[in-house]
């Protein structure tokens, strides 16, 4: 029996969601079957199928709080029923689950090959490996083995959670080390590949200054530019965020390393030129809005203009920012376009978070900052809407720190 089983393997997946494929054909995949006591149980036993899992943790996943007249009556027919689904899937007629005194062990007639075990091999063999390029090679093999959170549909579950976070911190430390030896060997290419590889695979968790630090190195200022808006843009938008620092950082540094050695002055303006027409007020990240503002302020010095400073942030019925929602997303969008058509194309407007705007106003006065607010509500509120916008404005030069 054992030499007809030899070749027999169990593909296990863990990270992201979780399948059970067996001789090419799939066993257990998918949402229909992700929340039940089968599951839960395959789970367990092939996860720790070295060391087994006790009757009370089974009985604890399986069953939670719940109060049974016989549980271990219930826990034995769990694993009745399993076995049935195991043959009935065409796997080979062995005793699947086998209990050692109150210890159940997945059997070992089938090999089982689950993506986090080989994982966390190759993180090993990675951390014990002293020549570079080897090293380098093993921590990228395992870092494209890990697609996504281990058991991400168990996010509740105290044994997956402790898993997750194990994996979690190891994959982290996997990604920083590879990138650290590629930066050491100059391998851009591949640096930009896993950073947006990490960047997928567990989004908004500042991977793209893997990336953006490749591309720097490579030259390509036009990739790093644009990747650096579609970033500030994402952050903003799932999280109401600002940039990290190290993302700031690597903008100085593609702003430092910029070379246009071939470039006449009047190729260079063209592209410094807005490529459309010039109509509402001028929208920008807000790193190059700070860097406005900074410009600004110094202009300032020198005397001339009245500046302002305006937040609008959107508020509910009762006076209060709002936090999250479908409705914000909506608000703030109309909120973008009501500023924009209601400021000068000299004017300049950034998200500054979820439901709020800053609005650099040049030239202008304090009374005419009344008269723009009343511009952007006459825009922006429809009908017996309860919504509505608050607004704070300062002089630039009263700014802190002048």
């Amino acid at each position: 029996m054992e030499s007809k089983l030899s070749n027999n393997i169990l593909y296990v997946r863990t990270f992201g969601t979780f399948s059970m494929t067996y001789n090419g054909t799939s066993i257990l995949g998918g949402t229909k079957s992700s929340e039940s006591q089968f599951t839960w149980l395959m789970q367990l036993l092939l996860h720790f199928r070295e060391e087994g899992v006790s009757r009370d943790q089974i009985e604890r996943v399986l069953f939670g709080d719940r109060e049974l007249n016989n549980i271990h009556h219930a826990t034995r027919s769990v694993i009745y029923n399993a076995k049935k689904k195991l043959k009935a899937a065409g796997l080979p007629d062995v005793n699947y689950i086998e209990r050692k005194k109150d210890v159940y062990y997945w059997t070992k007639e089938i090999s089982v090959v689950e993506d986090a075990t080989e994982f966390e091999s190759l993180y090993q063999r990675a951390e014990e490996e002293q020549e570079p390029y080897l090293k380098q090679e093993l921590y990228i093999e395992a870092c494209h083995i890990y697609t996504g959170e281990f058991l991400s549909n168990l996010v509740g579950v105290v044994w997956a959670a402790r898993e997750a976070r194990r994996y979690r911190v190891m994959f982290y430390d996997c990604m920083e080390k590879a990138a650290d030896l590629l930066r050491k060997s100059q391998d851009y290419l591949q640096m930009e590949e896993i950073g947006m590889y990490a960047s997928g695979v567990h989004p908004l968790s500042n991977w793209e200054t893997i990336t953006m630090e490749a591309l720097v190195s490579m030259g390509r200022y036009d990739d790093a530019r644009k990747l650096y808006e579609d970033t500030v843009e994402l952050y903003f938008d799932e999280e109401g965020l600002k940039p990290s620092p190290r993302l700031l950082e690597l903008l100085d540094e593609l702003g430092d390393q910029m070379e246009h050695r071939y470039a006449v002055l009047d190729d260079i303006q063209r592209r410094l030129s807005e490529d459309e027409e010039k109509t509402g007020g001028y929208e920008v990240s807000y790193p190059v809005f700070q860097g406005i503002y900074r410009m600004v302020s110094r202009m300032l010095e020198r005397g001339g203009q009245s500046v302002f400073l305006m937040l609008c942030t959107v508020v509910d019925s009762k006076g209060n920012p709002m936090q999250e929602g479908e409705q914000l997303r909506e608000l703030s969008d109309r909120l973008g376009k009501s500023i924009k058509a209601s400021v000068r194309h000299s004017d300049t407007i950034t998200r500054f978070g979820r439901g709020q705007f800053l609005i650099l106003l040049t030239n202008t006065s304090y009374e005419n900052c009344a008269i723009i607010q009343k511009r952007i509500n006459y825009k922006f509120i429809k009908g017996r809407q309860r919504t509505g916008i608050e607004y704070h404005v300062n002089s630039v030069m009263c700014s802190p720190g002048r």
